[in-house]
This record gives C-alpha cells, sequence and structure tokens, in this order.
C-alpha cells in the first residue's frame, strides 16, 4: 500500500521497522535524545549538596548532583582516568566528593579532580582540564534539564515553546506553580515498547473509549474519541456529576491557589519532546519522563505533584493516583501489545491514522526530521 492507495480520511503511519531496527533507535538515541533537552530528575530529589541521581540519556550516564553551593551541576558518570563509570546506583549521597572506586580519582561536587594516587608527583595535570565532563543544565517546573550537545539548543523554543504550541501561551503553566509543588507519589513503569508507541499512544485518545472506562467517566469527551491535544488551548472538561479527577469522580484535595477559573475542571495535556508528558488538572500535577533504554524498551518514571501542605498533612491521595496509574497500566499494556507487531509482515509499511489522529502524523514528520540529520 503507498500513500497514493490509502483514502482521503486516513494518513500512513510509520513503517514497523521504525519501531524494530536497532540501527534507526542508535540514530534516535544520537541526533534526538543526545541532542535536545532532556528531563532528568526533579530537582527535590536533589535535596542537599553531594544528593546525586544517575539518569540514562540516550547511550550516556548521567550524573546529576547538588554542588555545596545550592547549583545543580550535572556531569558524565566517566573517570577521566581510566574510563571507569562512578557511581553504579541510581541515587545517592557524598558527603564532598565523587571517588572512583578502581583508582581512587576523586572529585569534587563542581567536577574538579582534587585527588588520586601520587598525585602531587604528577604537577602537569590540570585538575580542570582533567575533570569530569560537564553537561549543560537548566531548571524549569521543578525538573533539572540536561543537553549533551556541545551547543545546546534554544530552552525557551524547544521545551518552553511547545507549552506555547499546546496552550497558546506558556503563562498558562505558571498558574499551576509546578516547581513549588511537592512529589506526592512516584510510580515507575517498565514497558517493553518502543518510545514511540507511547508517545503515540498519549497523543491521541480514539482509544479511550476502548481502554479507559475512568477515565471517560471523569471526562466525557474523551469517549469520542478527540484528544485534548488536538485543540490548541482546550483543556477536556469534567463530567457534570464528576467532583474531582479522581478514580471514582469522587473530590479530590485543595486546589492549586494559582489556577484561574477558567481552568477549574478541566484537564490539560502536554507532550514536550522528546520524552515528557504534562498532566494538569486543578488540584494536581502528572509528569511523566520516559528513559528510552532499548528500542523495544522504555523506562517511564511518573510523578504525581500536589501542594506543599497537602502532601505535608498526610493527605490521602489514593483516589487522585489510582486514576491515572490505572491509565498508566492500560496505556502500557496497549502499547507492549502493538511492539510484537511492529516486526510483522503485516505492519512491514505501517498502518493508517484516522482523521482524530492525524496529528500524530505532525510528530512522525518530526522524527523523520530529526533523522534526516543523520545523512547531513
Amino acid at each position: 500500500m503507498t500513500t497514493r492507495d490509502l483514502p482521503p480520511s486516513v494518513i500512513a503511519t510509520l513503517p514497523g521497522g521504525h519501531y524494530t531496527d536497532e540501527r534507526l533507535f542508535a540514530l534516535e538515541q544520537e541526533h534526538i535524545f543526545e541532542s535536545m533537552w532532556f528531563c532528568a530528575v526533579r530537582a527535590s530529589d536533589l535535596g542537599r549538596p553531594g544528593a546525586f541521581r544517575t539518569v540514562q540519556v540516550g547511550r550516556e550516564s548521567v550524573l546529576v548532583t547538588r554542588a555545596r553551593d545550592g547549583s545543580v551541576r550535572a556531569f558524565l558518570n566517566v573517570c577521566r582516568h581510566r574510563g571507569a563509570r562512578l557511581r553504579t546506583e541510581e541515587s545517592g549521597e557524598v558527603k564532598r566528593a565523587f571517588q572512583c572506586p578502581y583508582h581512587a580519582w576523586t572529585y569534587d561536587l563542581d567536577g574538579r579532580l582534587v585527588a588520586a594516587p601520587n598525585l602531587t608527583r604528577m604537577p602537569d595535570i590540570d585538575r580542570v582540564e582533567y575533570g569530569l565532563i560537564n553537561v549543560h543544565v537548566r531548571e524549569w517546573l521543578g525538573y533539572v534539564w540536561v543537553c549533551l550537545a556541545g551547543e545546546p539548543p534554544s530552552f525557551e523554543a524547544d521545551v518552553v515553546g511547545e507549552v506555547r504550541t499546546r496552550l497558546g501561551d506558556e503563562e498558562l503553566i505558571g498558574n499551576y506553580g509546578v516547581d513549588a509543588l511537592a512529589v506526592g507519589r512516584r510510580i515507575v513503569y517498565d514497558v517493553k515498547a518502543n518510545w514511540k508507541l507511547i508517545v503515540e499512544n498519549f497523543m491521541e485518545c480514539y482509544h479511550c473509549a476502548t481502554i479507559h472506562p475512568e477515565l471517560t467517566e471523569v471526562l466525557p469527551e474523551f469517549a469520542g474519541g478527540y484528544a485534548a491535544q488536538s485543540f490548541v488551548g482546550h483543556g477536556a472538561r469534567f463530567g457534570e456529576d464528576v467532583q474531582g479527577f479522581t478514580v471514582d469522580g469522587s473530590e479530590g484535595v485543595e486546589r492549586i491557589p494559582g489556577v484561574s477559573e477558567d481552568q477549574d475542571r478541566r484537564y490539560y495535556a502536554i507532550t514536550i519532546k522528546p520524552q515528557v508528558f504534562v498532566n494538569l488538572v486543578p488540584d494536581h500535577v502528572i509528569i511523566h519522563r520516559m528513559f528510552p533504554l532499548a528500542v523495544d524498551r522504555t523506562v517511564v518514571e511518573c510523578d504525581w505533584l500536589f501542594r506543599e501542605d497537602v502532601v505535608a498533612e498526610g493527605r490521602d491521595l489514593g483516589p487522585s493516583v489510582e486514576l491515572f496509574h490505572r491509565v498508566n497500566a492500560q496505556d502500557f499494556e496497549a502499547c507492549e501489545r502493538c511492539q510484537p507487531a511492529m516486526s510483522s509482515r503485516a505492519y512491514a509499511r505501517g498502518g493508517v491514522l484516522v482523521p482524530s489522529e492525524h496529528h500524530i502524523g505532525v510528530f512522525h514528520d518530526w522524527v523523520l526530521g530529526r533523522l534526516a540529520r543523520a545523512s547531513v
């Protein structure tokens, strides 16, 4: 089937090989995840100097930490001596420095080489030059974003610009005060599917009536198949009898103070390419961060963020968390159902997108455009 053979109401998807080909996945790692701003960790996870997390960004392990002056720093997680990985754990805390367990080369929290066996006998070694390799860092929405590119792209255009494109005005997300919210719950999902299947699933709601009974009870318009992201500035309205964004439609917790009356009782979804989903509701915010680890494996870390006082008081967040946890489980099961078929001859030329999914075609064009850089 060629594009010319398709009925006018549908457009072609990517061919199945784009979800299974190791060579294409390596190109995506290089030209997408290693070249763009990547949302790495929640800043509050780095509570004090020496706290750190290691994250996989494309093919690189990145060490993100808080320096003694309170700033956030990020480095390639590689000792400059013989290339040993400095830290193998996902998170932890050091007192003053990172020491390589192989030959004890030691780096302070700014990445400078401060000690090594017999270092005083090697006065020609520049302790800054042989320090850890820095990674570009920005903080936004209470998260640490990193970029491996030598010259990073514009954060305002590529990250904040995605919010502007979706909401019509990037200032509207400021009403939720996301940077000041606290993590009420975090769930990590290990999804046996290509990262693009997860993005495509999040962007459309053609499947909602089929697999999301709880969500469509809260957001009845989703049963019609049109996702909130199809329309600039649109927020899906809660059902008339729904009191809150909870698994049973019961009342949630206190509304975030800055949320406007126009934003109340509405759900907004934003995709920030390449690996972040933002979900906005009046009393909490849900952030998904994807970590593509293999062509057919993606770890998704999902944070439920609430007002600090709500979390500190130990309020019952179960009904709020359970709604989107079920949505996640339902979505990821669907993606895992698709992944094996991506290598089928039946999907060699891909599938089709119906009108309510046509905006996914824009995402496909974006992916192809990034991959085209590999041949430049």
